[in-house]
């Protein structure tokens, strides 16, 4: 056993580990995340069809050849609305596939790694097998670095200073919600950008905001790009995209 080892600790059998490997940046992961990724007998994660995975992508420095993985590609992603009737099927009826093929690894008395970029209990997809599963297997959830934290860090700049309240908004509600929220927020990240980018940047200049909003694509990864907004003319972005809002309170 190697200090890290002895440190991060290694995986128990017939346990589900929810492993959140941070915002993109492999270095970003904890101690505890990186000992598991490397000690349990099957490494999972999402996918969209065809693609790699990003998280996957992100723990590939850690991985030896011959690791058993299982990819789980998403029927669907974007392609329907997440309110759409076909939409909720389909995702509900993969996340219960999912859930059952887990179940059974587990029986079998593997321990099994789910990845889950930023954080697991952060708008992630192991939340619906934590939902699933909780109650009849051992389940440990390992937090990560949000992509949040991981984007104003790499944007260079505070998001909340003194009494500031800090609001998390998906960029998939209305647009008029989406106005009225950031009118209230004393700071602000919008998550889900992606193909509501336009929409997204109508709001935050309606709200008075758009001056000191800042435009983070694939924060922490190689691809970075960040910009003020209102220098993004684009109308849609990547899946891993956001936007900040740092606010302006007590500075001493």
């Amino acid at each position: 056993m190697t200090a890290l080892d002895d440190i991060a600790g290694t995986a128990e059998d017939g346990t589900l580990y929810g492993i959140g490997v941070g915002p993109g940046d492999v270095r970003y992961m904890t101690l505890r995340a990186v000992g598991l990724v490397r000690s349990v007998d099957v490494l999972a994660y999402f996918a969209k069809q065809g693609r790699e995975g990003n998280a996957r992508r992100i723990v590939a420095p850690l991985l030896e050849a011959g690791r058993r993985e299982l990819k789980f590609e998403y029927p669907v992603t974007d392609e329907i609305s997440a309110g759409h009737p076909e939409y909720r099927k389909q995702i509900g009826n993969f996340y219960q596939n999912t859930a059952d093929t887990l179940a059974g690894e587990l029986a079998r008395g593997h321990s099994v790694g789910l990845l889950a970029e930023g954080d697991p209990f952060f708008y992630g997809s192991f939340m619906h097998m934590w939902r699933r599963l909780e109650d009849s297997v051992p389940v440990e959830v390992v937090p990560g670095v949000t992509g949040m934290s991981g984007c104003w860090t790499r944007a260079n700049s505070p998001i909340t200073w003194g009494d500031d309240v800090l609001t998390v908004l998906p960029g998939t509600i209305d647009e008029a919600v989406l106005i009225e929220r950031l009118n209230r927020s004393d700071a602000a990240v919008i998550m889900k950008v992606g193909r509501n980018l336009a929409k997204v940047r109508r709001a935050v200049e309606a709200a008075g905001l758009l001056p000191r909003a800042i435009y983070v694509e694939r924060g922490t990864m190689a691809d970075e790009r960040i910009t003020p907004l209102c220098d993004c003319v684009d109308s849609t972005g990547p899946y891993f995209a956001m936007v900040l809002i740092p606010g302006q309170g007590r500075r001493i």
